[in-house]
């Protein structure tokens, strides 16, 4: 499935050359690209190349972009109507690649040099208004976006929601929605939150806690003696697998792969901070004694 949105979907021996070309999440995602293209040339050519945004940031975009296309487009989302491990693969596509790295390239910074100077000028304005900031930083708390991301993941997972969602597109639309949305929040309170680079080593227990409860779901669900979600029993037997392997392997995507992406990502998070830490000190030592 993509973002909900409906589309046709061929039966299990067509997978593997059918790519899900459906319109909306298509020109969403060319109309996103476009518009980070176009705040980034503008940036670049009003401060220069490089100043603003960096080209990490503009890479990290694309590879976010990419990696919703695999998600979305690709066929693995044919796929996931038959396997639930195809599924969840697109699931953590998502949530653990696509979201942080569409917020490592700072797409915010470049939607708003996409627009006319006027209108730029208006919108940096409005969001400089105490109300928008204090709701802003409340949004983005970082205990609150922890929970948040973790009760999405955890009542999606709920058997009933989650064949609710399969069933309907709509329904099915908003579970994705809110996957990738909570997802994006957490990361950007992680990395562009309001302690900045000092609230790195913060960020650190955060994602080691989302790596233990997102492993915890994974292993409930790999180690289930039963099909927890019967909708995609026929599915995957069309599909010439068997539901409880099927399943076994959802549940180890979720736990083994997501938790390897999360360490990581705690480790560069872990050293940013000691970077930091070792800069304040540097910083402090060339301030003048009295």
């Amino acid at each position: 499935m993509t973002l909900g949105w409906a589309g046709y979907h061929p039966g299990p021996t067509a997978w593997e050359s059918s790519w899900t070309w459906d319109p909306l999440p298509l020109t969403t995602l060319v109309g996103v690209s476009a518009l980070y293209a176009t705040g980034v040339a503008r940036l670049w050519k009003s401060a220069g190349v490089g100043r603003g945004l960096r080209v990490p940031h503009v890479a990290s975009f694309a590879a976010g972009v990419l990696a919703l296309a695999l998600a979305l487009l690709s066929p693995l989302d044919r796929l996931s109507d038959y396997l639930f491990s195809a599924h969840m693969s697109q699931h953590e596509l998502l949530m653990v690649v696509a979201a942080p790295l569409i917020v490592l390239g700072r797409p915010l910074a470049a939607y708003l040099w996409a627009l006319p100077l006027h209108g730029r000028g208006a919108i940096g304005h409005w969001l400089q208004q105490p109300k928008v900031q204090w709701a802003w930083q409340f949004l983005t708390a970082p205990l609150l976006v922890l929970v948040l991301h973790a009760a999405v993941r955890w009542i999606w997972h709920v058997p009933a929601l989650f064949e609710a969602a399969m069933r309907h597109e709509l329904l099915h639309a908003f579970q994705h929605l809110t996957f990738f949305g909570s997802a994006a929040l957490f990361w950007w309170a992680l990395t562009h939150g309001r302690y900045g680079r000092a609230g790195y080593g913060l960020a650190v227990l955060f994602v080691f806690a989302t790596a233990v409860h997102t492993s915890v779901l994974g292993a409930l669900i790999s180690v289930a003696p039963r099909l927890l979600y019967p909708i995609y029993g026929p599915r995957s037997v069309s599909a010439g697998w068997s539901p409880l392997e099927d399943q076994e392997l959802a549940g180890l995507i979720m736990w083994v792969p997501s938790g390897v992406l999360f360490l990581l990502t705690a480790l560069a998070l872990f050293a940013a901070w000691l970077g930091e830490a070792e800069r304040r000190a540097k910083r402090a030592d060339c301030l003048p004694r009295s």
